[in-house]
């Protein structure tokens, strides 16, 4: 008796040992009260149920990642993809939590679903303040900026104010070995998301133009029947920046613009680590819980909010038009420069045609699909193949582990480049859009 009384305290004890592995405290943070909560539910219902569809996609997409082999990649992604279209055509009449939709990463990392939904709610909070016609127009900024410092002050997983050229930096992610696995093996998914980053900003960019009255309504239903008529049948080959299609938004509210960017960047890496093969559940939690705080708020992320340029001023949100739908952008743009900085410390004396060569990899990658020339698997993987010699620490590409040098030399040579630029100017608001 004495014998299995001291056998049953020790599985206990190795229980709650495995339980505190995973453990994390659930409390939940409420949206910010004001009279615009649920305007956008109430005016546009259309087009947040549409948002509702583009959520359940991201939520469950975590899931069929997590649980699908690689070598049932081409089969998941069709049907993921189709599974998804139909949710659009039919979308949800709410707009739960992640986990309601995504139960088994919830389980492993639980604190990314945190950091989404708590975004999702800015998304909300700020589509209300643009609804409600009855906050001026000259007061629409105080609001949103009233939105954005809850959102930022409140819990502890916001994502940066600052642009993505500051926290993908931070992040380090490009020579990870998992970096491009969700565009390149899963294109038809990836690029239904691509649709949601351009549908979003336009949506903004539609109310910006509209103002309070009806021009609103006309615009945001033109952004919807554009989405239906064009854009799923003819998909973008990029992360959209907010930027480029919210021009107007992301000059009134930068903070918010780049809190939006940071959040869809954080959906494609969270892909990318949950579609490697090579690491435990453990391992991935450790690398997701790693970037979510790369690319998270850090006091003084304010200060840089401006510290960008847009490219079309003048972006139309009811025209989808073609520089809108190939891989060539700002996300890329970004992405390169990044790699031409971290290329010194991989190939000190490297020759032009190796750096060439790689590239030209780097620019096949950043592509949804596998390109004719490609190398197999990831970025990183890709890179060792044209490039031998390539140098890397031992540990840089472990999960959980941050590498140091390699952020700090970006971090510096964007300085160096973008430290003094002039900060993006204000938009006036006085006048509401006729």
């Amino acid at each position: 008796m004495v014998f299995f009384r001291k056998a049953a305290l020790i599985v206990i004890v190795l229980l709650w040992g495995a339980l505190q592995v995973s453990a994390e405290m659930r409390n939940e943070i409420s949206y910010l009260r004001g009279d615009y909560n649920g305007k956008f539910f109430d005016r546009h219902n259309r087009t947040f149920r549409i948002g509702s569809a583009f959520h359940y996609a991201h939520a469950k997409q975590h899931d069929i990642l997590l649980l699908t082999s690689l070598v049932e990649h081409v089969l998941a992604d069709s049907a993921f993809d189709a599974e998804s279209v139909h949710v659009i055509h039919g979308p949800p009449r709410t707009d739960p939590a992640m986990e309601y939709y995504g139960p088994y990463t919830a389980r492993i990392a639980w604190r990314l679903y945190r950091a989404i939904d708590w975004s999702h709610m800015h998304h909300e909070q700020t589509y209300d303040i643009l609804s409600d016609n009855r906050i001026p127009w000259s007061a629409k900024k105080e609001w949103t900026d009233r939105a954005v410092r809850y959102y930022l002050d409140k819990n502890d997983v916001p994502r940066s104010p600052a642009p993505l050229e500051v926290t993908m930096r931070r992040a380090g992610v490009m020579m990870k070995p998992y970096f491009t696995m969700f565009r390149n093996l899963y294109p038809h998914s990836n690029n239904f998301f691509y649709v949601a980053h351009w549908w979003h900003p336009a949506v903004y960019e539609a109310m910006m133009r509209g103002g309070n009255g009806s021009g609103q309504d006309r615009l945001v239903l033109t952004v919807d029947e554009v989405l239906y008529d064009q854009v799923l049948r003819n998909r973008p080959r990029r992360m959209l920046l907010s930027r480029e299609v919210m021009p107007r938004y992301s000059r009134m509210s930068p903070e918010s613009a780049n809190i939006f960017d940071n959040l869809h960047m954080l959906h494609g890496i969270a892909y990318d680590i949950l579609a490697y093969g090579e690491w435990t559940h453990e391992q991935k939690r450790k690398e997701l819980y790693r970037v979510i705080k790369a690319m998270g708020y850090q006091p003084g992320d304010e200060k840089l909010a401006r510290k960008f340029r847009i490219p079309r001023p003048e972006a139309d949100p009811g025209a989808y038009e073609e520089w809108m739908r190939g891989s060539d952008g700002e996300m890329n743009r970004i992405m390169m420069e990044m790699m031409e900085e971290m290329l010194p410390l991989m190939t000190p004396g490297g020759s032009r045609a190796v750096r060439s060569a790689v590239m030209d990899q780097v620019r096949m990658k950043l592509a949804p699909g596998i390109q004719k020339g490609e190398r197999p698997g990831s970025l990183a993987n890709a890179l060792k193949q044209v490039m031998p010699e390539m140098k890397m620490k031992p540990h840089d590409m472990d999960p959980g582990v941050e590498p140091v040098e390699t952020i700090r030399v970006m971090l510096e040579a964007w300085k160096n480049k973008n430290g003094n630029m002039p900060d993006i100017e204000p938009l006036e608001m006085k006048d509401e859009p006729v």
